[in-house]
């Protein structure tokens, strides 16, 4: 894989989280649709019984509703062969439900990495680590 082609990797993911950062549902969903494979691997928590593309968008339809302001922000983005790795910080306001939690009105900021492979110019399989004891821990659901 050439260096050209982790650079277009990298370009397809930035589009990707721009989307996310739109704080649009209607775009989330059109970029999605452009750049996510349909049968897309998702390996990590899911809050519905969908798979593929359609795991995604129910994770983000979950997050915009919990958290309408979040944020997504890229502190490292690297990107090799087929894959890109990204280390972000997020922020959000809790002003929807979130995993059965009432709103609490809470900013939280919480650590995530992703890798994504791409094939084709679409994303195939994303591998998702979030430290969801931290947002937690933020939310008061579990003791600091």
């Amino acid at each position: 894989m050439s260096a050209a082609q982790a650079t277009s990797n990298k370009e397809i993911f930035r589009h990707f989280h721009e989307a996310v950062n739109s704080g649009d549902a209607e775009i989330i969903s059109k970029t999605f649709d452009e750049v996510v494979a349909p049968d897309v691997l998702f390996h990590a928590p899911v809050p519905s019984e969908a798979t593929g593309l359609q795991a995604l968008k129910d994770v983000w339809a979950v997050l915009l509703r919990a958290f309408p302001d979040i944020h997504v922000a890229i502190e490292d983005l690297i990107a090799e062969g087929d894959k890109v790795v990204s280390r972000n910080t997020v922020t959000g306001t809790h002003l929807g439900e979130f995993r059965g939690l009432p709103p609490t009105g809470r900013s939280i900021t919480y650590n995530e990495i992703f890798i994504v492979r791409l094939d084709g110019g679409r994303v195939v399989e994303i591998w998702g680590v979030v430290d969801t004891l931290s947002q937690l821990r933020q939310l008061g659901a579990i003791p600091a």
